[in-house]
């Protein structure tokens, strides 16, 4: 099933929260294909691979990688996104870690609803450049 991409205005007006509601799970799917295509190991270990990369700390780090490659338009999502409302920060989190994962996430999600699944790759790929986990 696919769905009319949004023009990236349409993506943009959404909330800094429902865009990182969604883009919470394109960034986990990116994570998992990548796990699974570079690691043959059992379902266990696929899991805590993924939990790795998908963490607010290592989130957190991806934001500092990709900053300054991004386009005006990708900034501004970020900032909206790191400073969004009505967050609960989890107890395992640093609040400013995890706010700066929610703005990664509102980034992916802006991207994906806007179609722009190749700039997405693109930023997904330098973070796991510079940012390898076991073997990675």
């Amino acid at each position: 099933m696919t769905f009319e991409k949004l023009t990236e205005k349409e993506a943009a007006a959404f909330s800094p929260n429902i865009l990182a509601f969604y883009g919470d799970s394109v960034y986990e799917v990116l994570v998992r294909e990548r796990v699974v295509r570079q690691h043959q190991t059992n379902a266990g270990r696929l899991h805590e691979l993924v939990v790795e990369r998908v963490r607010a700390s290592y989130q957190s780090e991806a934001v500092g990688v990709i900053e300054p490659l991004l386009s005006e338009r990708e900034a501004d999502i970020l900032r909206r996104g790191r400073n969004a409302g009505g967050i609960s920060v989890p107890k395992s989190a640093k609040p400013s870690e995890y706010r700066r994962a929610t703005a990664l996430e509102a980034l992916f999600g802006y991207l994906a609803l806007s179609g722009q699944d190749e700039r997405a790759a693109e930023l997904f790929n330098t973070i796991c450049v510079a940012l390898p986990i076991d073997s990675d």
